[in-house]
């Protein structure tokens, strides 16, 4: 059985991108993306805080370019990619680990007037193929030719 590695998420870029160019001409871009779940309070009483979760996130080639291009702190987005944990030396020689979502898919949310002159599009790394809208049971959605404003 072949495992599953992947990883969807949707915040708000944490610090402008740090790019690397390479001496092949291919790019990196790094960034952090947090995560918020909303505080509650509990049938009790009992008040549960609002949580922040920060995400490593790295694009590789032409995806890179684009973050380079559009991707600024504070940008809402919807990452998609996998999980891939670098193990390396620190100065103190311990060795770190450092998880990170390799980027598939990278979405620009918000407003029109937020993304001014953005591209609309997901970018995708070269070579990952497209999403399509599919129903519940995997096949194409088709419309009847009746629109609805219903969420579900």
């Amino acid at each position: 059985m072949n495992g599953i590695n992947k990883a969807i998420i949707v915040g708000y870029v944490g610090q402008d991108p740090k790019i690397q160019s390479f001496s092949n001409g291919g790019k990196a871009a790094n960034f952090t993306v947090a995560t918020t779940e909303r505080g509650y309070t509990t049938k009790s009483g009992r008040q549960v805080a609002e949580q922040t979760e920060w995400h490593n996130v790295v694009c590789y080639g032409s995806l890179a370019g684009v973050v380079e291009r559009y991707i600024r702190k504070g940008t809402p987005v919807y990452v998609e990619g996998k999980l891939h944990t670098r193990i390396y030396d620190g100065r103190d020689g311990a060795k770190h680990y450092v998880t990170e979502i390799n980027v598939d898919t990278l979405q620009m949310l918000g407003s029109r007037q937020e993304q001014q002159q953005q591209p609309q599009q997901p970018y995708q790394q070269q070579g990952a193929p497209a999403a399509q809208p599919q129903s519940a049971n995997n096949t194409p959605q088709e419309t009847d030719g009746k629109e609805d404003d219903l969420p579900f």
